[in-house]
Protein backbone atom coordinates (compact mmCIF):
# COMPACT_ATOMS: atom_id res chain seq x y z
CA UNK A 1 0.00 0.00 0.00
CA UNK A 2 1.35 3.42 -0.94
CA UNK A 3 2.06 5.98 1.77
CA UNK A 4 2.56 9.76 1.70
CA UNK A 5 6.26 9.13 2.38
CA UNK A 6 6.45 6.96 -0.76
CA UNK A 7 4.84 9.69 -2.86
CA UNK A 8 7.08 12.40 -1.42
CA UNK A 9 10.22 10.32 -1.92
CA UNK A 10 9.29 9.66 -5.54
CA UNK A 11 8.69 13.36 -6.26
CA UNK A 12 12.01 14.34 -4.67
CA UNK A 13 13.78 11.71 -6.77
CA UNK A 14 12.13 13.05 -9.92
CA UNK A 15 12.22 16.79 -9.21
CA UNK A 16 14.95 17.44 -6.66
CA UNK A 17 14.31 19.53 -3.56
CA UNK A 18 10.55 19.58 -2.97
CA UNK A 19 8.77 22.79 -1.87
CA UNK A 20 7.53 22.30 1.66
CA UNK A 21 3.98 23.26 0.64
CA UNK A 22 3.93 20.19 -1.60
CA UNK A 23 5.32 18.02 1.20
CA UNK A 24 2.55 19.23 3.51
CA UNK A 25 -0.12 18.72 0.85
CA UNK A 26 0.89 15.10 0.29
CA UNK A 27 1.39 14.33 3.98
CA UNK A 28 -2.08 15.56 4.89
CA UNK A 29 -4.23 15.10 1.80
CA UNK A 30 -2.74 12.44 -0.50
CA UNK A 31 -5.58 10.37 -1.94
CA UNK A 32 -6.34 7.23 0.12
CA UNK A 33 -3.33 7.63 2.41
CA UNK A 34 -2.92 11.23 3.66
CA UNK A 35 -3.35 12.03 7.34
CA UNK A 36 -6.81 13.55 6.89
CA UNK A 37 -7.86 10.88 4.40
CA UNK A 38 -7.42 8.00 6.83
CA UNK A 39 -7.74 9.81 10.15
CA UNK A 40 -11.45 9.81 10.96
CA UNK A 41 -10.58 9.27 14.62
CA UNK A 42 -7.57 11.59 14.87
CA UNK A 43 -9.55 14.17 16.90
CA UNK A 44 -10.36 13.82 20.59
CA UNK A 45 -9.03 11.87 23.53
CA UNK A 46 -7.93 8.87 21.47
CA UNK A 47 -6.55 10.94 18.61
CA UNK A 48 -3.73 13.43 18.20
CA UNK A 49 -5.38 16.71 19.21
CA UNK A 50 -8.53 18.33 20.59
CA UNK A 51 -10.78 20.78 18.77
CA UNK A 52 -13.64 22.99 19.90
CA UNK A 53 -16.01 20.43 18.38
CA UNK A 54 -14.51 17.52 20.31
CA UNK A 55 -15.15 19.35 23.60
CA UNK A 56 -18.90 18.62 23.27
CA UNK A 57 -22.16 19.83 21.71
CA UNK A 58 -22.08 23.32 23.22
CA UNK A 59 -19.73 24.82 20.62
CA UNK A 60 -22.10 23.91 17.77
CA UNK A 61 -25.12 25.09 19.74
CA UNK A 62 -23.57 28.50 20.37
CA UNK A 63 -22.71 28.82 16.69
CA UNK A 64 -26.26 27.79 15.77
CA UNK A 65 -27.66 30.59 17.94
CA UNK A 66 -25.32 33.09 16.25
CA UNK A 67 -26.12 31.78 12.78
CA UNK A 68 -29.85 32.07 13.50
CA UNK A 69 -29.39 35.73 14.45
CA UNK A 70 -27.44 36.44 11.27
CA UNK A 71 -29.85 34.61 8.98
CA UNK A 72 -32.90 36.25 10.51
CA UNK A 73 -31.28 39.65 9.95
CA UNK A 74 -31.06 38.97 6.21
CA UNK A 75 -34.85 38.75 5.80
CA UNK A 76 -34.60 37.85 2.10
CA UNK A 77 -38.05 36.99 0.75
CA UNK A 78 -38.62 33.80 -1.26
CA UNK A 79 -34.99 32.83 -0.99
CA UNK A 80 -33.50 29.63 0.38
CA UNK A 81 -30.73 30.55 2.78
CA UNK A 82 -27.56 28.54 2.95
CA UNK A 83 -25.14 27.59 5.66
CA UNK A 84 -21.95 26.50 3.91
CA UNK A 85 -19.32 24.70 5.96
CA UNK A 86 -15.87 23.85 4.65
CA UNK A 87 -13.62 21.39 6.43
CA UNK A 88 -16.43 19.48 8.15
CA UNK A 89 -14.25 16.45 9.05
CA UNK A 90 -16.71 13.79 10.27
CA UNK A 91 -19.79 16.06 10.24
CA UNK A 92 -20.23 16.36 14.01
CA UNK A 93 -20.26 20.17 14.07
CA UNK A 94 -22.86 20.26 11.29
CA UNK A 95 -25.01 17.83 13.27
CA UNK A 96 -24.79 19.90 16.46
CA UNK A 97 -25.78 23.04 14.54
CA UNK A 98 -28.69 21.40 12.72
CA UNK A 99 -30.10 19.73 15.83
CA UNK A 100 -30.17 23.04 17.72
CA UNK A 101 -31.81 24.88 14.83
CA UNK A 102 -34.39 22.14 14.36
CA UNK A 103 -35.38 22.20 18.04
CA UNK A 104 -35.13 25.94 18.70
CA UNK A 105 -35.73 27.69 15.35
CA UNK A 106 -37.99 25.27 13.42
CA UNK A 107 -39.29 27.89 10.98
CA UNK A 108 -35.79 29.04 10.09
CA UNK A 109 -34.62 25.43 9.94
CA UNK A 110 -37.21 24.81 7.22
CA UNK A 111 -35.69 27.58 5.07
CA UNK A 112 -32.08 26.44 5.33
CA UNK A 113 -30.01 24.24 3.06
CA UNK A 114 -26.79 23.06 4.71
CA UNK A 115 -23.97 22.72 2.18
CA UNK A 116 -20.61 21.09 2.84
CA UNK A 117 -17.57 21.88 0.72
CA UNK A 118 -15.59 18.65 0.73
CA UNK A 119 -13.21 17.50 -2.03
CA UNK A 120 -12.59 14.10 -0.42
CA UNK A 121 -15.03 11.32 -1.31
CA UNK A 122 -13.99 9.41 1.80
CA UNK A 123 -14.69 12.31 4.12
CA UNK A 124 -18.03 12.89 2.37
CA UNK A 125 -18.93 9.32 3.34
CA UNK A 126 -18.04 9.95 7.01
CA UNK A 127 -20.13 13.12 7.02
CA UNK A 128 -23.06 11.49 5.23
CA UNK A 129 -23.21 8.76 7.88
CA UNK A 130 -23.15 11.32 10.71
CA UNK A 131 -25.83 13.48 9.07
CA UNK A 132 -28.13 10.75 7.71
CA UNK A 133 -31.11 12.01 9.76
CA UNK A 134 -30.80 15.35 7.93
CA UNK A 135 -30.29 13.82 4.48
CA UNK A 136 -32.90 15.92 2.60
CA UNK A 137 -31.41 19.14 3.93
CA UNK A 138 -27.67 18.55 3.39
CA UNK A 139 -25.77 18.64 0.11
CA UNK A 140 -22.12 18.06 -0.72
CA UNK A 141 -19.92 19.90 -3.21
CA UNK A 142 -16.30 19.31 -4.11
CA UNK A 143 -15.57 23.05 -4.26
CA UNK A 144 -17.09 26.50 -4.58
CA UNK A 145 -17.10 26.33 -8.38
CA UNK A 146 -19.01 23.06 -8.24
CA UNK A 147 -21.45 24.65 -5.80
CA UNK A 148 -22.11 27.59 -8.13
CA UNK A 149 -22.65 25.33 -11.14
CA UNK A 150 -25.00 22.90 -9.42
CA UNK A 151 -27.08 25.58 -7.72
CA UNK A 152 -27.11 27.73 -10.90
CA UNK A 153 -26.15 30.63 -8.69
CA UNK A 154 -23.25 33.03 -8.99
CA UNK A 155 -23.92 34.55 -5.57
CA UNK A 156 -25.15 32.72 -2.48
CA UNK A 157 -27.04 34.25 0.44
CA UNK A 158 -26.32 33.03 3.94
CA UNK A 159 -23.21 32.02 5.88
CA UNK A 160 -19.92 30.54 4.72
CA UNK A 161 -17.70 29.33 7.54
CA UNK A 162 -14.82 27.10 8.51
CA UNK A 163 -13.48 25.86 11.82
CA UNK A 164 -9.82 24.87 12.02
CA UNK A 165 -9.46 24.58 8.27
CA UNK A 166 -7.08 27.34 7.19
CA UNK A 167 -4.35 26.34 9.65
CA UNK A 168 -4.10 22.94 7.93
CA UNK A 169 -3.69 24.36 4.43
CA UNK A 170 -0.22 23.95 2.89
CA UNK A 171 2.28 26.72 3.63
CA UNK A 172 5.55 27.87 2.11
CA UNK A 173 8.38 28.30 4.64
CA UNK A 174 10.84 31.15 4.29
CA UNK A 175 14.07 31.71 6.19
CA UNK A 176 16.09 34.91 6.62
CA UNK A 177 19.70 34.92 5.40
CA UNK A 178 21.14 37.56 7.73
CA UNK A 179 24.56 37.68 6.06
CA UNK A 180 23.14 38.36 2.61
CA UNK A 181 20.07 40.27 3.82
CA UNK A 182 17.56 38.25 1.81
CA UNK A 183 14.91 35.58 2.19
CA UNK A 184 15.27 32.01 0.98
CA UNK A 185 12.70 29.22 0.78
CA UNK A 186 12.88 25.99 2.73
CA UNK A 187 12.23 22.75 0.87
CA UNK A 188 12.56 19.05 1.65
CA UNK A 189 15.19 16.61 0.44
CA UNK A 190 16.34 13.08 1.34
CA UNK A 191 19.32 11.84 3.34
CA UNK A 192 19.27 8.05 3.27
CA UNK A 193 15.84 7.09 4.61
CA UNK A 194 15.23 10.43 6.31
CA UNK A 195 13.59 13.60 5.04
CA UNK A 196 15.70 16.69 5.73
CA UNK A 197 15.36 20.44 5.30
CA UNK A 198 17.11 21.96 2.29
CA UNK A 199 17.09 25.34 0.63
CA UNK A 200 15.13 25.62 -2.59
CA UNK A 201 17.63 26.32 -5.40
CA UNK A 202 15.15 28.32 -7.49
CA UNK A 203 12.18 29.48 -5.38
CA UNK A 204 9.15 30.73 -7.28
CA UNK A 205 8.31 34.42 -7.11
CA UNK A 206 10.32 37.40 -5.93
CA UNK A 207 10.94 36.76 -2.24
CA UNK A 208 11.67 40.42 -1.57
CA UNK A 209 7.93 40.98 -1.76
CA UNK A 210 6.72 37.66 -0.34
CA UNK A 211 7.13 38.56 3.33
CA UNK A 212 5.62 41.81 4.65
CA UNK A 213 8.48 42.85 6.92
CA UNK A 214 9.63 46.49 7.27
CA UNK A 215 13.28 47.30 6.55
CA UNK A 216 14.03 48.26 10.17
CA UNK A 217 12.90 44.79 11.28
CA UNK A 218 14.92 43.00 8.61
CA UNK A 219 18.01 44.82 9.83
CA UNK A 220 17.82 43.00 13.19
CA UNK A 221 16.25 39.64 12.30
CA UNK A 222 18.46 36.72 13.38
CA UNK A 223 19.85 34.28 10.85
CA UNK A 224 17.39 31.56 9.75
CA UNK A 225 14.40 33.35 11.28
CA UNK A 226 11.48 31.47 9.74
CA UNK A 227 7.98 32.49 8.68
CA UNK A 228 5.17 30.72 6.85
CA UNK A 229 3.00 32.04 4.05
CA UNK A 230 -0.17 30.24 2.94
CA UNK A 231 -1.26 31.16 -0.56
CA UNK A 232 -3.80 28.32 -0.27
CA UNK A 233 -5.55 30.03 2.66
CA UNK A 234 -5.68 33.37 0.87
CA UNK A 235 -6.96 31.77 -2.32
CA UNK A 236 -9.67 29.92 -0.38
CA UNK A 237 -10.80 33.14 1.29
CA UNK A 238 -10.83 34.96 -2.03
CA UNK A 239 -12.93 32.24 -3.62
CA UNK A 240 -15.36 32.16 -0.69
CA UNK A 241 -15.72 35.96 -0.78
CA UNK A 242 -16.42 35.74 -4.50
CA UNK A 243 -19.47 33.51 -4.10
CA UNK A 244 -20.98 35.31 -1.08
CA UNK A 245 -23.97 37.44 -2.02
CA UNK A 246 -25.57 38.72 1.18
CA UNK A 247 -24.39 37.32 4.47
CA UNK A 248 -21.29 36.45 6.47
CA UNK A 249 -17.92 34.83 5.85
CA UNK A 250 -16.36 33.50 9.05
CA UNK A 251 -13.43 31.43 10.19
CA UNK A 252 -12.26 30.23 13.60
CA UNK A 253 -8.66 29.13 13.88
CA UNK A 254 -5.25 29.40 15.45
CA UNK A 255 -3.77 32.61 14.20
CA UNK A 256 -1.86 35.85 14.58
CA UNK A 257 -2.88 39.49 14.61
CA UNK A 258 -0.85 42.13 12.77
CA UNK A 259 1.30 43.01 15.79
CA UNK A 260 2.14 39.35 16.42
CA UNK A 261 3.53 38.38 13.04
CA UNK A 262 7.16 38.72 14.11
CA UNK A 263 8.24 37.68 17.58
CA UNK A 264 11.49 36.54 19.24
CA UNK A 265 9.61 33.56 20.70
CA UNK A 266 8.93 32.19 17.19
CA UNK A 267 12.39 32.04 15.66
CA UNK A 268 11.42 28.88 13.74
CA UNK A 269 7.92 29.97 12.76
CA UNK A 270 4.59 28.58 13.90
CA UNK A 271 4.56 25.27 12.05
CA UNK A 272 3.98 22.38 14.46
CA UNK A 273 3.22 18.67 14.38
CA UNK A 274 0.69 16.99 16.66
CA UNK A 275 1.11 13.32 17.45
CA UNK A 276 -0.75 11.58 20.29
CA UNK A 277 -1.51 14.94 21.94
CA UNK A 278 2.11 15.98 21.96
CA UNK A 279 3.43 19.00 20.12
CA UNK A 280 6.58 18.46 18.08
CA UNK A 281 8.96 20.55 16.00
CA UNK A 282 9.99 17.44 14.07
CA UNK A 283 7.80 18.31 11.11
CA UNK A 284 9.38 15.83 8.70
CA UNK A 285 8.91 12.73 10.91
CA UNK A 286 5.94 10.32 11.04
CA UNK A 287 4.82 11.42 7.57
CA UNK A 288 1.09 10.88 7.15
CA UNK A 289 0.72 9.87 10.79
CA UNK A 290 0.86 13.29 12.47
CA UNK A 291 -1.06 16.50 12.02
CA UNK A 292 0.74 19.54 10.57
CA UNK A 293 -0.54 23.02 11.30
CA UNK A 294 0.65 26.63 11.00
CA UNK A 295 -0.90 29.74 12.52
CA UNK A 296 -3.21 31.64 10.18
CA UNK A 297 -2.01 35.06 9.03
CA UNK A 298 -5.27 36.86 9.79
CA UNK A 299 -4.19 40.29 8.47
CA UNK A 300 -3.53 38.78 5.05
CA UNK A 301 -6.88 37.03 4.69
CA UNK A 302 -8.69 40.04 6.14
CA UNK A 303 -7.17 42.15 3.37
CA UNK A 304 -8.16 39.57 0.75
CA UNK A 305 -11.78 39.81 1.89
CA UNK A 306 -11.78 43.60 1.98
CA UNK A 307 -10.23 43.71 -1.51
CA UNK A 308 -13.17 41.56 -2.63
CA UNK A 309 -15.64 44.10 -1.23
CA UNK A 310 -16.36 42.56 2.17
CA UNK A 311 -16.63 44.57 5.38
CA UNK A 312 -14.71 43.33 8.42
CA UNK A 313 -17.15 43.15 11.31
CA UNK A 314 -15.30 41.17 13.90
CA UNK A 315 -11.81 39.98 14.77
CA UNK A 316 -11.26 38.77 18.30
CA UNK A 317 -10.37 35.84 20.54
CA UNK A 318 -12.77 32.90 20.53
CA UNK A 319 -13.42 33.47 24.25
CA UNK A 320 -14.86 36.94 23.61
CA UNK A 321 -16.90 35.77 20.62
CA UNK A 322 -18.53 32.87 22.46
CA UNK A 323 -19.06 34.83 25.68
CA UNK A 324 -20.95 37.53 23.81
CA UNK A 325 -23.13 34.90 22.11
CA UNK A 326 -23.95 33.33 25.46
CA UNK A 327 -24.80 36.71 26.99
CA UNK A 328 -27.34 37.42 24.23
CA UNK A 329 -28.76 33.89 24.41
CA UNK A 330 -29.22 34.18 28.17
CA UNK A 331 -31.61 37.11 27.73
CA UNK A 332 -34.29 34.80 26.30
CA UNK A 333 -33.11 31.61 28.02
CA UNK A 334 -32.18 29.99 24.69
CA UNK A 335 -30.08 27.30 26.38
CA UNK A 336 -32.27 26.55 29.38
CA UNK A 337 -30.76 25.36 32.62
CA UNK A 338 -27.10 24.37 32.43
CA UNK A 339 -25.63 21.34 34.11
CA UNK A 340 -22.02 20.69 35.08
CA UNK A 341 -21.16 19.36 31.63
CA UNK A 342 -22.26 22.60 29.94
CA UNK A 343 -20.21 24.67 32.37
CA UNK A 344 -17.10 22.54 31.85
CA UNK A 345 -17.46 22.75 28.08
CA UNK A 346 -17.79 26.53 28.15
CA UNK A 347 -14.77 26.87 30.41
CA UNK A 348 -12.68 24.74 28.06
CA UNK A 349 -13.83 26.73 25.04
CA UNK A 350 -13.09 30.10 26.61
CA UNK A 351 -10.34 29.69 29.20
CA UNK A 352 -7.05 31.26 28.02
CA UNK A 353 -5.11 28.15 29.02
CA UNK A 354 -7.34 25.95 26.87
CA UNK A 355 -8.98 27.11 23.63
CA UNK A 356 -10.10 30.64 24.45
CA UNK A 357 -7.00 32.67 23.67
CA UNK A 358 -5.23 30.64 20.98
CA UNK A 359 -8.24 30.62 18.68
CA UNK A 360 -9.35 33.76 16.84
CA UNK A 361 -12.56 34.56 15.01
CA UNK A 362 -12.74 36.64 11.85
CA UNK A 363 -16.13 37.68 10.48
CA UNK A 364 -16.64 39.65 7.27
CA UNK A 365 -19.90 40.50 5.55
CA UNK A 366 -21.55 41.74 2.40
Amino acid sequence: MKTPADLIRREITERGVLPFARFMELALYALDCGYYEIGKNNVGKRGDFYTSVSVGNLFGELLAFQFAEWLEELRIENCELKIIEAGAHDGKLAKDILIWLQLNRPKLFGQIEYCIIEPSVRRQEWQSETLKEFAPRVRWFSGFENLKIETKNLKLDGIIFSNELLDAMPVRRFGWDAANKKWFEWGVSIDGEKFIWARMPNPSGDLRFAIPAPAELLAVLPDNYTVEISSAAKNWWREAAGVLGNGKLMTMDYGLAADEMFSPVRLRGTLRAYFHHRTSDDILANVGEQDLTAHVNFPSIQKVGEDAGLITEYFCAQAKFLTEILARAAKNNSFGEWDGSDTRQFQTLTHPEHLGRAFRVLVQSR
